[in-house]
């Protein structure tokens, strides 16, 4: 009789522990109303390791669709990157759109895929097929306003900003008429859009969000909704990336801010003949307050912004080596870097988001997607890269830095201007070093000349 007892007793604990187990692959966690699509991605990438690559759905393909998308993964992978984010794939809204198809950024239904890109079902294999390639993806969120014909306009008319009359405003100091500015003092709307963010982490197994416009949005808010979403997948991390550069945003719990600064310090330094040493001033001042060393901002070249409102990176950093110089810098110095769709073929035409513009991937710069690839693919074996102490060592025209990390040391010297130029190196500096491109030794004594935008990536 006790065998007996202690043979069920087995079984029931047995039972116990196999129900305990499964709850962590539960396809539902209990305060949800929606069921998990799809299984945890295991070679989610640390925030540190992220390479970003921003997709224009209307401008990828000829078809600009999400299947679009999906037939060009290999591509995408083949450069080195691992983290997809795409933008708003949200319905767009038509009353008082901006543009020849409307804002991607006025979005009428945060919970349905936009018809002219596809269908749910779409979006779930895009992001089945890039996992089976190692990618994350991690889609575009709007939260701080809707397009004028999103039905909570009509529903819930006080989730929204007013006047003293009572009409609903645009975002308060923006000429963005082509949206109305939501209330974050009403807590029905904030619940009402975590629960959107979250359908997309259940339906589309995505991996995370950039935040658009997220220096605007109450950084509660943000603390809410990162903390709920961070609850769904048990076994795997999501990616937050806040459109912002306020520091505290680390503390909402977002991985990444924005270099805006950065930006328009590189900008400068080819539009107004600036000193290369201000570069290392914008870091100073994006990394400002932040003790966190494991913090990093993400920086770029190009984005769909300011391919639309200043150019190319070709138009503004000097052609083909001059945007290639810059990259470096901004993708090697304390940073995440984030490319968007074209600059590595070195696309030069601009792309209208308003409308479709499709990429002509068929004139493609093969020897400049070379150089982007290399570039990224030391980045992606480098520790020192990409979790490395900084060190700046910059002159008026080369950009100059270390990161070091444990015994690995890197060495990035880049000439951010149209002439040969010497550079007077630092004692510390002088030694010989391999170049992490080439393998080939270069030795560095009191000083080296470096061509017309020519840069050097070396190694200890």
């Amino acid at each position: 009789m006790k065998s007996n007892i202690k043979i069920v007793q087995t079984l029931l604990l047995a039972l116990a522990f196999l129900s305990c187990s499964s709850s962590d692959d539960d396809a539902k966690t209990p305060d949800s109303p929606y069921t998990q699509y799809g299984t945890s991605f295991e070679k989610m990438p640390s925030k540190e390791d992220a390479v970003i690559y921003q997709v224009n759905i209307r401008a990828f393909s000829q078809a600009g669709t999400l299947k679009g998308v999906q037939e060009r993964l290999t591509q995408i992978q083949e450069l080195g990157a691992n983290v997809i984010y795409l933008m708003p794939i949200y319905p767009v809204g038509k009353v008082k759109a901006s543009g020849e198809l409307g804002s991607p950024y006025a979005v009428q239904d945060y919970k349905a895929v936009n018809p002219d890109f596809g269908t749910l079902q779409d979006l779930q294999v895009l992001v089945e097929e890039a996992h089976k390639k190692n990618m994350a993806v991690v889609l575009d969120w709007v939260a701080n306003h809707t397009s004028w014909d999103n039905a909570w306009i009509t529903q819930h008319k006080n989730w929204y900003q007013q006047d003293d009359k009572g009409n609903i405003i645009i975002p308060p100091g923006t000429n963005y008429n082509d949206v109305a500015q939501l209330n974050f003092n009403n807590t029905e709307m904030k619940s009402a859009m975590i629960d959107a963010m979250e359908y997309w982490v259940y339906n589309a197994n995505i991996d995370g969000f950039r935040c658009d416009y997220a220096d605007f949005v109450p950084q509660t808010f943000w603390s809410d909704a990162i903390t709920k979403l961070r609850s769904i997948k048990k076994n795997q991390t999501i990616l937050m990336l806040a459109e912002g550069s306020k520091v505290n945003h680390f503390a909402s719990g977002f991985d990444y801010t924005f270099g805006f600064n950065f930006f328009s310090t590189l900008e400068k330094i080819f539009k107004e003949s600036k000193s290369v040493t201000t570069i290392q001033d914008s870091n100073a001042t994006e990394y400002a307050n932040n003790y966190n060393t494991e913090n990093r901002v993400v920086r770029y070249t190009s984005n769909h912004d300011v391919n639309l409102s200043e150019g190319t990176p070709l138009e503004l950093f000097g052609g083909k080596k001059g945007s290639i110089a810059t990259f470096v810098v901004a993708a090697y110095m304390k940073s995440v870097p984030m490319i968007y769709n074209g600059q590595e073929v070195g696309y030069d035409k601009r792309l209208n988001y308003f409308a479709k513009t499709p990429i002509d991937w068929t004139t493609a710069d093969a020897s400049m997607l070379a150089e982007y690839k290399k570039i990224i693919a030391f980045r992606n074996t480098s520790n020192a890269v990409k979790r490395g102490i900084y060190t700046g060592y910059s002159s008026d025209a080369i950009s100059a830095f270390t990161m070091v990390k444990d015994s690995e040391k890197v060495l990035v010297l880049s000439n951010l201007t149209n002439n040969s130029v010497k550079y007077l190196v630092a004692n510390s500096l002088k030694a010989t070093w391999k170049d992490a491109i080439t393998e080939t030794s270069v030795t560095l004594g009191a000083e080296i000349t470096l061509l017309p935008f020519q840069y050097l990536i070396l190694k200890n």
